[in-house]
């Protein structure tokens, strides 16, 4: 049985975010604290003890102490029931939350070499030991099994394949530490149960839904899909930013290309968004673009939501 809990939904900066005085972070502060998000990640396990993270966001700490699944045994001076992590790309909402798991218990981080060369290119990543934080590359479209802490098979299938992105934005401009040539700066990810063939697809970071995409993920149980912005152009029309969702590497929920209408009759048994932005004005329940997500069948989860396959 695959059991999954979402972490956190909201996109970078989370809601509200720090410094912003949108209309969604104005009201997650005051009148609706419901709307209150942490930065996009999961938690997946096969046997309810032993997890594994899919991206460590800056607000991992929080996640942890509000999600009782990831506490420590009790009766246990050390312990955690995170086994590894499984890195979807570089960009800080994905390995920020590494560094608030650098007080010495084993686990392994399983991640693309273009993803592994960029943490190690930063120093500040050298606090994970690699003595108990073991780094393992994961290729694209070659399934792995992640390992327990004392190696035993997870029961856990993952497929890694290629989406339409971009490498982390700090990059831009700069010598890509993994190099410039082929994919891996943005991955999905299929997450199977090896004993009940259950399985659900992870995509925090899509750019675009192509023909290749589309066949891959028709008829799946779940999916979790990238919800950053609701239109293309969402933070210049607001007046929060420069940059339109595609040129942060990221689809808009709706238009003609949009995620919505694209994988619309695709017979997915759950269609999730993560990674929203506070943007997003269809993170208010009542707006006209909530309900339009929600009629085609679109949920936007909670911290915390829980799901079992």
């Amino acid at each position: 049985m695959l059991r999954v809990v979402v972490l956190g939904a909201a996109a970078g900066g989370g809601v509200p975010q720090w410094n912003c005085g949108c209309a969604v972070c104005r009201k997650a502060r005051s009148e609706h604290p419901e709307l209150q998000s942490t930065q996009a990640s999961i938690a997946v396990s096969s046997d309810g003890e032993h997890w594994f993270l899919i991206n460590a966001s800056p607000d991992l700490r929080q996640q942890l102490i509000a999600t009782p699944q990831l506490h420590p045994e009790a009766g246990k001076l050390r312990h955690s029931p995170i086994a590894g992590v499984i890195l979807t790309n570089g960009e800080i909402d994905a390995v920020a939350g590494l560094l608030s798991m650098r007080e010495g218990w084993p686990f392994t981080i399983y991640a693309h070499d273009k993803v592994l060369a960029i943490l190690k290119a930063n120093s500040i990543f050298n606090v994970l030991g690699e003595k108990n934080v073991r780094r393992q590359a994961i290729e694209i479209d070659k399934a792995f099994e992640p390992a327990l802490p004392d190696g035993a098979p997870s029961g856990i299938e993952i497929v890694p394949f290629e989406v339409p992105g971009k490498s982390a934005w700090y990059l831009e401009g700069k010598a890509h530490p993994g190099g410039s040539d082929g994919a891996g700066d943005t991955l999905g990810l299929r997450i199977k149960d090896k004993a009940t063939g259950k399985y659900f697809y992870f995509l925090a970071a899509c750019a675009a839904v192509t023909d290749d995409l589309k066949a891959r993920i028709a008829g799946a149980p779940l999916v979790f899909f990238d919800g950053t912005v609701w239109r293309d152009d969402e933070m210049i029309t607001a007046g929060l930013g420069t940059k339109t969702g595609q040129s942060m590497g990221h689809i808009a929920m709706s238009g003609d290309d949009g995620a919505i209408g694209s994988l619309a009759g695709l017979d997915i048994g759950r269609k999730v968004f993560l990674h929203i932005n506070n943007s997003n004005p269809a993170l208010l329940h009542d707006s006209a673009e909530r309900k339009m997500a929600e009629r085609a069948g679109w949920q936007i989860p909670a911290d915390g939501t829980e799901i079992t396959l």
